[in-house]
């Protein structure tokens, strides 16, 4: 997903007075599992066939620019890459290093990794 819609989305999940239940129904990948992770410690849910994908940041689509142009491009997608570090050693309990290398390339987790991992807090066994 955007990064910058998401952003919002997070921005908004941290400044709401009323704690944020996050659900993981089937895929929570890129900036989905940032929001998963953002939801309220012991809040974070995924189902048992549930799956979560982290990774870097990309560039979508064509881009057409002047090489000056580019460099700033490839420095805005860095700073973008360590954010998302950030944030999910901060929602995780992983260090920001062994986000950074599980961030290089799709790093795919089942219901159980992403619980052991810090992504979520349990795995939604029956609906109440």
């Amino acid at each position: 997903g955007s990064v910058t819609s998401g952003m919002v989305v997070y921005d908004m999940m941290r400044m709401i007075k009323s704690p944020v239940s996050t659900i993981c129904m089937g895929l929570a990948a890129s900036m989905g599992s940032i929001l998963l992770s953002g939801g309220a410690k012991g809040k974070r849910y995924i189902f048992p066939h549930g799956e979560v994908m982290i990774h870097q940041p990309s560039l979508g689509g064509h881009i057409q620019a002047v090489s000056a142009d580019m460099e700033i491009h490839a420095e805005q997608i860095l700073r973008t890459k360590e954010l998302g570090a950030k944030i999910l050693a901060e929602n995780t309990g992983q260090t920001i290093e062994r986000i950074r290398k599980d961030f290089e390339r799709d790093y795919w987790m089942d219901a159980e990794a992403s619980l052991k991992y810090g992504i979520v807090d349990k795995i939604i066994d029956k609906l109440v």
